[in-house]
């Protein structure tokens, strides 16, 4: 049992050290992001859109979108290995954002390894619409990087 509490005590404070790292990110307070939720393995970030996020088209460019899953993705994979790097990025849109629209990103990591961590990240608009679906995979972040 001690050992257990010790774990999750260990886990605790990593966190907490993470939402304080999170706090003075420059990226993430220039694009307007908030944390919303961290736990081990689990994010949620919300990113409200701008005119300046605007495309030629009318609606909210990719690596804007892209942007907010992978701040979740940083914060979920980060909980349960830290540091890491991104590996791989993928993302799928499947519908568009709108200027008007605040987006959140929730990213669940699915496989937590000694050498690989993989998610899934869903981007939804406030009225729950799917924009965009993203997997990723970070490796551990060692002294020969």
């Amino acid at each position: 049992m001690h050992f257990a509490s010790t774990i999750i005590g260990i886990m605790t404070n990593e966190i907490e050290h993470l939402k304080e790292l999170g706090k003075n990110e420059q990226i993430a307070s220039f694009l307007g992001m908030k944390l919303i939720e961290l736990s081990a393995g689990h994010a949620r970030v919300s990113m409200p859109m701008k005119p300046e996020y605007m495309n030629f088209n009318g609606m909210i460019f990719g690596g804007i979108i892209s942007a907010v899953a992978d701040q979740a993705f940083a914060y979920a994979t980060n909980s349960v290995i830290t540091p890491n790097v991104a590996s791989q990025f993928n993302i799928h849109f499947i519908a568009a954002a709108r200027e008007k629209d605040t987006l959140e990103a929730e990213c669940t990591v699915i496989k937590k390894g000694k050498r690989v961590c993989i998610s899934e990240i869903k981007v939804t608009n406030g009225e729950g619409k799917l924009i965009a679906l993203a997997t990723g995979t970070t490796i551990p972040l060692t002294q020969s990087i």
